[in-house]
């Protein structure tokens, strides 16, 4: 074929597919079974073009072409007798026009869908037709089953899943842990024109996979989701058999078992005890699955043997027992963990103690320190030295103990303290005529940084004092009672000291 010959069957599709697009039809009808279905078809705005006839056309397939409705102005309607609708079809206006020539078709079939032609008979243009495609659904009927199968190492079919009577065809799927395969699904067209699908799970069943869950899942276009059918695979075996209890019995032991453990599919039925020898010994108790030894002595150095049935065959185990001449000793791991945990305990409590004692005599050694002592109260380098009397019951100040402050100055209480600015209840004390130096002080006891600074800051003022007084006596200014409580601490001779003093 030339060019120009292909140019004009362009040209010609062109013009044909323009001239088909007049001719209005819905693309695709949907319906169910039973159900009556309308098909619309319209020519809108002939114009010029003269319309002579139109007829419905039912094409199942692409070779097969039916009349169904036919409608001409002058010669009326017909419906033809051998169409596979004929009795269920009609126009929908009575009578009908060319324009407006729809059509219903009631009881709808499966065997209906196809594609449904309205084509015109026209004049000079020559014949137009529009396409409408009826599409049948039928809600299909599923169900799923497990397969009974015997433990085995042959791929079988342990699981089934079919989908009947569906249009279109149904979708399956498999949902599960086993390490399986599943079938290519087969499709099969009914008379009726549904669909059913068949799908099966295949695996070489193991005792493990008993009980195991398997889910079949269909999906389906008239289902407004999936459909899911949980299952549990059903595996039969022969019993599997172990004997459990026996742990180095030794000779004089009471109340020795064996328990024979046994598992299969199905339920076993019958448990049988028996010795390698043949002879049961007199002190053993068979109880069902139970072996109860009263008291082990030789006679139990033999071999039990335990057998188990069920439909399906036998399975055994067997134990060798070896009677020992004394008890295995006491195994001492709690004895060692106690031990373990005491000591732990005991090395904590030992260091609560420690830091307890030692902060204890920080405390008293540096009481002076944190003591919370209110605000606003005399808190002088005198005082500081010499501390409160309060604890001198005799007026002497020291009560018989040795820790008592030190005292500067030869002359005794008299009229003058009242004119040195005396505080509101406090007591004036004269300094004795002994009098320590800084070095006998720094001499005589072990004294930090911090407390040597404090130290050199009442050496200070004690100049300034002496400077101020002119040689005169010093006198100290007692705080009020209640400060002073704050200020003493009682000593286990009995007596009372001040936390801020300095003793030598």
């Amino acid at each position: 074929m030339n060019m120009s010959g292909l140019l004009s069957a362009l040209i010609l599709l062109i013009i044909q597919g323009a001239l088909a697009q007049r001719v209005r039809v819905e693309p695709e009808v949907v319906s169910y079974p039973g159900q009556a279905v309308t098909l619309r078809c319209q020519f809108p705005n002939p114009g010029e073009t003269q319309l002579t006839q139109v007829s419905w056309i039912f094409e199942r397939t692409d070779t097969e072409r039916t009349n169904i409705a036919v409608f001409h102005p002058s010669f009326g309607v017909n419906y033809p007798t051998k169409s596979p609708v004929a009795g269920r079809v009609r126009f929908i206006l009575d009578p009908p026009t060319l324009d407006n020539p729809s059509i219903q078709i009631s009881n709808v079939k499966m065997t209906d869908e196809g594609r449904y032609i309205c084509e015109y008979a026209t004049y000079p243009s020559g014949n137009e037709q529009g396409v409408s495609s009826l599409v049948m659904l039928a809600k299909p009927k599923n169900i799923a089953t497990t397969v009974t199968v015997t433990a085995g190492k042959t791929p079988v079919i342990v699981a089934r899943c079919e989908s009947s009577n569906g249009r279109p065809a149904a979708t399956i799927s498999w949902s599960t842990t086993l390490n399986g395969n599943v079938t290519t699904p087969i499709t099969t067209d009914n008379p009726d024109n549904t669909v059913s699908v068949q799908s099966a799970y295949m695996l070489a069943p193991q005792p493990s996979d008993n009980g195991k869950d398997i889910s079949c899942v269909v999906s389906h276009r008239t289902m407004p989701q999936p459909e899911t059918f949980p299952m549990k695979l059903v595996v039969e075996y022969p019993p599997r058999v172990q004997i459990k209890g026996y742990d180095n019995w030794y000779r004089g032991q009471t109340s020795a078992f064996l328990t024979c453990q046994a598992d299969g599919n199905p339920v076993p039925t019958t448990v049988t005890w028996k010795t390698l020898s043949g002879l049961m010994p007199e002190t053993v108790q068979v109880q069902e699955n139970r072996l109860a030894v009263q008291k082990v002595d030789d006679a139990i150095n033999t071999t039990f043997i335990c057998e188990v049935r069920n439909s399906l065959g036998y399975g055994r185990d067997q134990v060798t027992v070896f009677v020992r001449e004394q008890p295995p000793p006491p195994s001492n791991a709690g004895v060692i963990a106690g031990v373990i945990f005491a000591c732990i305990l005991a090395v904590i409590l030992l260091g609560v103690l420690i830091y307890f004692l030692v902060f204890h005599n920080r405390r008293q050694q540096h009481g002076y320190r944190g003591t919370g002592k209110p605000a606003g109260a005399p808190y002088d380098s005198f005082t500081r030295l010499f501390g409160s009397a309060k604890s001198s019951k005799n007026g002497t100040g020291n009560n018989g103990n040795n820790n008592t402050p030190i005292y500067r100055g030869e002359v005794g209480l008299n009229e003058k303290t009242t004119n040195q600015g005396m505080h509101p209840g406090g007591v004036a004390l004269l300094e004795t005529t002994h009098t320590h130096t800084a070095e006998d002080i720094l001499l005589s006891r072990e004294m930090d940084e911090v407390e040597r600074k404090k130290f050199d800051e009442l050496e200070e003022e004690d100049e300034r004092y002496d400077h101020f007084g002119g040689g005169g006596p010093i006198l100290q200014l007692r705080p009020h009672v209640d400060d002073l409580d704050d200020d003493m601490e009682s000593q286990r001779d009995g007596s009372v000291i001040s936390r801020t003093a300095v003793y030598v």
